[in-house]
């Protein structure tokens, strides 16, 4: 079986708009295919300075910043600024606030089928 390789993603793939005027999400790999019935995702969500963002997770979730800054919060209190590789796993049930006073762009690993964020 052949691996996926996505050349420049990073820097090339533009994930759409998901919500507000400044969220953007997009999956840019998934093991879907292979395993249906515990699948993987995988892309990129962008953060620009506007509105919050408050998102519950329905699955569990990987997510490294790789550019750009982020104020991260859940509704045990907990809040993070964080910046160009800190990691976070947010578990399934969560309920985790993002905000951003410039932009943030994180890559994340979600334990879900592809688009299902």
């Amino acid at each position: 079986m052949a691996f996926q390789y996505h050349r420049s993603a990073q820097t090339e793939f533009k994930p759409p708009l998901i919500a507000n005027e400044n969220a953007y999400l997009g999956d840019v790999a998934t093991s879907q295919e292979n395993d249906p019935e515990k699948p993987i995702s995988a892309g990129f969500y962008r953060l620009e300075k506007g509105t919050p963002l408050v998102y519950e997770y329905t699955y569990h979730e990987m997510k490294i910043i790789v550019d750009g800054e982020f104020d991260i919060s859940d509704e045990t209190g907990q809040k993070v600024h964080a910046t160009r590789g800190d990691v976070f796993y947010f578990p399934k049930g969560s309920k985790i606030t993002f905000t951003t006073e410039s932009f943030g762009l994180g890559f994340f690993v979600g334990q879900r089928r592809e688009g299902g964020a």
